[in-house]
Parts: C-alpha cells; sequence; structure tokens
C-alpha cells in the first residue's frame, strides 16, 4: 500500500505539472461512473465491454480471461502503473494505437488523478 501511495504521488506531481495535491478517492469513483462504468465494472470477475477495473494497477494489459482484446492491447507490452494508466485515460489511441477503446480520452489532470486514486483502492 505504501508503494502504491508513493507511486500515485509521483503520477501526481507529473499530471499536475509538479504542483502538489491530494488526490480524492472519492470524487474519482464520481469521474469512474460518469465516464468509465458503461463499459468496466469495478467488480472483481464481472466484465462488461470492457475488462474489470478490479486490482487494475499493476496488472498486465490484455491479461484478464474472457475480454476480447485487440491484437494492440494484447502486444502493448503495457503493466498499469499509475503513469501508465494516466497516459492511456488522457488518450487511449494514442497510448495504444490499433486498440479497440471507444473512449476519446480525460483531459482533466485532476480528473485523472482522481481517477487513478480510485482504482488504486479497488483490491
Amino acid at each position: 500500500m505504501k508503494t502504491t501511495r508513493s507511486i500515485l504521488a509521483v503520477v501526481l506531481l507529473a499530471v499536475t505539472g509538479g504542483h502538489a495535491f491530494a488526490a480524492d478517492a472519492k470524487h474519482g469513483a464520481d469521474v469512474f461512473a460518469e465516464n468509465c462504468a458503461e463499459c468496466h465494472s469495478v467488480k472483481e470477475g464481472k466484465n462488461k465491454k470492457g475488462p474489470s477495473l478490479f486490482a487494475v494497477l499493476g496488472r498486465k494489459a490484455g491479461s484478464v480471461g474472457d475480454v476480447a482484446y485487440s491484437d494492440a492491447m494484447k502486444q502493448s507490452g503495457i503493466s498499469w502503473a499509475p503513469d501508465k494508466l494516466d497516459a492511456y485515460i488522457t488518450d487511449p489511441r494514442k497510448a495504444v494505437p490499433g486498440g479497440k477503446m471507444k473512449f476519446d480520452g480525460l483531459s482533466n489532470a485532476t480528473e485523472r488523478a482522481d481517477l487513478i486514486a480510485y482504482l488504486s483502492t479497488l483490491h
């Protein structure tokens, strides 16, 4: 847990241009509901159009069974660390060219940091 917090702190500094602030996991749950919940679940083992995001931090991209990943995602070599999640949530098509994600991205750095903070609580 301490390692996740340390990594998250580094990501927060990166996505906010070096301005420190505390990410709000509670707000991140709202960001998830508004932007992600249509296609993703946070329940372990419950996939929708996309994979469950339960315990996503540290997981290898394209590794959840019963999900029809694109070849690009399966071959991306990504391990979902906070910085990789941030890049992907910012612009999925740029982060994984050829991926299936229909989401255009979330440009607000604070909302991304809050979302990642929320996802880091799911384990």
